[in-house]
């Protein structure tokens, strides 16, 4: 099949006997054949021409239904209107997003449903954004405010130059970037990644990553529908409260292709508890794609001897690097081969600095799992500070370049200009290593924390902090502080922590503790926080953390701490009552909801990732009472409450 671009893709896949499974609950599904998708994004199409969108258009989807996602994609693309996918979210400042993206965009077009628009609107008239909202409200297209099909629009055929969609970072509210990708960049990453991964028409795909996200839309969507693959996708919500079912689809559906980041994994391993799998069969499992965040080794490792019952082979691991400027890919390990890492002293991973390898386990390893080697036809590089070339074997910024690297961002020249050099090479932002032709991420050169003249990368800090009691993965976060007039940075480690500040103490002492003793560095302060600020995609942002604590929004509990370690006085620590204390743990997950008892989270839009860190919450105040499927039965915080005293009488 020869195609140039995704309006080609869609126009030929119409007579292909593919289908998309839409799979919303475990006797809930609906079936796309490629030829109806075909018929639905032209009607999507007619409708948003009708409104009066026209090529070169931009429209924001921002609706969580992955059906009709789908649709509004595909029948932007048809008519050469510029999807511009945008999570949901559940907080203020994602609505705020959103708005300062209408304002960049200039007027487009919104893809969405009646609950998020009212939403976005009530959220606009409180924060003096009502302007923008109106423009907004007047050409929007209410998904389930349709009626009848209309007619099919006109198509559109689009250039290989012609921009296909605009993909914004997930992290900062105020100041959003936009990542513009042609139709030009997509197929090429498209093809590179079919020959790498030897996709085939043989395989069949599951995913339960949003499409919102350029592992889910890119990824597990677009290169699965250019290969004429049969296509599994279920709701992250249901993947969040039922992760189990993620692999027994799987094993229903024969699955040959699956992906997730590390918090999936650890996620499903979770819940998976001690529970037999002999029912399930993996073997058809050939790619188990690993990426998105950094790759711990542990966890691979305890996954896969988990899943040895299922019949998956070890070499189904696929540990790879990429980011959306690449159109999502750059870098896949050699096919069937197992996954591999090695151990680096930490001490010695400043930029230009030749890497020196440890036995592992030494004193100073950090563990940096392998991501394999460029994929056909995108090129990657190591560089200094000054972009100059570093030979293998020595730490920098990775460079990459080739036909699927975006040319640039929206409306941001400036930003452009300096991530993308004249001759076409984009600093992606992480720092790594090559070795014997494998390439090795071993942080974000913005997040380094500099201590005693060493460089070090917070999540490796992290993943020693980890081995605390009662303490894993996001729970912990590192951070360098500077406070006014200090001379340098301060470690600083950010814990999750629901329970009295008298029970935080022996954390804050191991934390301290393990890290002087397998790092060799002092930790100036270890600091409870009731809420862990993450971008819509499960991103720590350490920034927000930082800037808190030196604005001095931990003072309070820093010094009551201090009191207890050297009291002067008898302290008397108030103990709440139970739902006082889920009252707080919804409030600090939701910030400005004002969440009351009789509340159904989920009406008042609690997602996928912030139903997890309120169980997680839960769970460090009350161990294993309560499971995360509880909370769907129990969706106020007064019924949740009632359930859980119920437990705890019988205990």
């Amino acid at each position: 099949m020869h195609y140039e671009t995704l309006t080609d893709l869609l126009q030929q896949n119409r007579t292909t006997s593919r289908s998309i499974h839409y799979l919303n609950g475990e006797n809930d599904t609906s079936t796309v054949p490629f030829a109806d998708l075909y018929t639905r994004a032209g009607q999507r199409l007619g409708e948003l021409q009708r409104l009066g969108a026209t090529s070169g258009d931009k429209v924001i989807l921002f609706l969580n239904d992955n059906e009709q996602f789908i649709e509004g994609f595909w029948g932007a693309i048809a008519g050469g209107i510029v999807p511009v996918p945008l999570a949901v979210g559940i907080a203020d400042a994602h609505r705020q997003k959103l708005l300062t993206i209408a304002k960049l965009l200039n007027n487009p077009f919104l893809y969405t449903d009646r609950k998020n628009l009212d939403r976005l609107g009530a959220y606009a008239a409180t924060a003096g954004e009502l302007a923008t909202f109106e423009k907004l409200k007047a050409r929007v297209l209410l998904v389930d405010e349709r009626g009848a099909a209309g007619a099919a629009g006109t198509i559109i055929q689009a250039t290989p130059d012609d921009v296909a969609f605009i993909q914004f970072s997930s992290g900062s509210t105020s100041d959003p970037k936009g990542v513009v990708l042609t139709h030009r960049n997509l197929i090429a990453n498209a093809r590179s990644v079919t020959r790498a991964a030897g996709f085939n028409t043989n395989d069949v795909s599951l995913s339960w990553m949003p499409l919102t996200h350029d592992m889910g839309l890119i990824g597990m969507h677009i290169f699965m529908f250019a290969n004429q693959i049969e296509t599994y996708l279920m709701p992250t919500e249901l993947f969040i409260r039922r992760p189990l079912l993620w692999l027994k689809f799987a094993s229903d559906f024969g699955a040959t292709i699956l992906s997730s980041p590390n918090f999936g994994y650890r996620h499903f391993l979770k819940v998976l508890g001690d529970r037999p799998l002999d029912s399930w069969d993996l073997s058809r499992v050939r790619l188990l794609f690993n990426g998105a965040e950094p790759i711990s080794r542990t966890l691979c490792d305890e996954f896969m001897t988990r899943m040895t019952p299922t019949k998956l082979t070890p070499q189904a691991m696929f540990p790879v690097y990429g980011l959306a400027e690449a159109s999502l890919a750059v870098t896949f390990p050699a096919m069937n081969s197992h996954y591999s890492s090695i151990s680096l002293d930490r001490t010695q991973l400043a930029t230009g600095q030749r890497v020196l390898r440890l036995a592992d386990g030494s004193q100073n390893s950090l563990v940096v799992m392998s991501v394999g080697s460029a994929i056909p036809d995108t090129e990657v590089r190591i560089a200094a500070d000054d972009s100059g070339i570093l030979t293998d074997e020595h730490v920098g910024h990775v460079l990459i370049r080739g036909d699927n690297v975006t040319k640039g961002y929206y409306a941001a020249a400036e930003i452009t200009a300096r991530a993308i050099s004249s001759d076409g090479w984009l600093d992606t932002g992480d720092m790594g290593v090559i070795m014997n032709g494998q390439l090795y991420i071993t942080g974000r050169a913005k997040e380094i924390i500099f201590i005693n003249g060493q460089n070090y990368y917070p999540h490796d800090l992290e993943s020693v902090a980890e081995r605390a009691t009662g303490l894993e993965l996001g729970k912990v976060v590192a951070a360098g502080c500077r406070p006014a007039n200090a001379e340098h940075d301060e470690l600083t480690f950010f814990i999750l922590h629901r329970g009295t500040l008298a029970d935080f103490l022996p954390i804050a002492a191991e934390v301290a503790r393990l890290i002087t003793a397998e790092v060799g560095l002092e930790v100036a302060h270890v600091v409870p926080v009731k809420r862990i600020p993450k971008t819509t995609s499960g991103k720590v942002q350490r920034v927000a953390l930082e800037e808190s604590f030196i604005a001095g929004e931990f003072n309070d509990e820093l010094n009551q701490l201090q009191q207890l370690r050297h009291p002067t006085a008898a302290v008397t620590l108030v103990t709440k009552d139970t739902q006082s204390q889920i009252k707080s743990i919804c409030d600090n997950a939701m910030p400005g909801k004002n969440i009351s008892l009789d509340d159904n989270l989920f009406e008042i839009g609690a997602s996928s990732l912030t139903l997890i860190q309120i169980h997680e919450e839960m769970d460090q105040l009350y161990p294993g009472l309560i499971d995360l499927t509880e909370l769907f039965d129990y969706p106020t915080i007064a019924t949740l409450a009632a359930h859980l005293n119920d437990k705890i009488s019988k205990a």
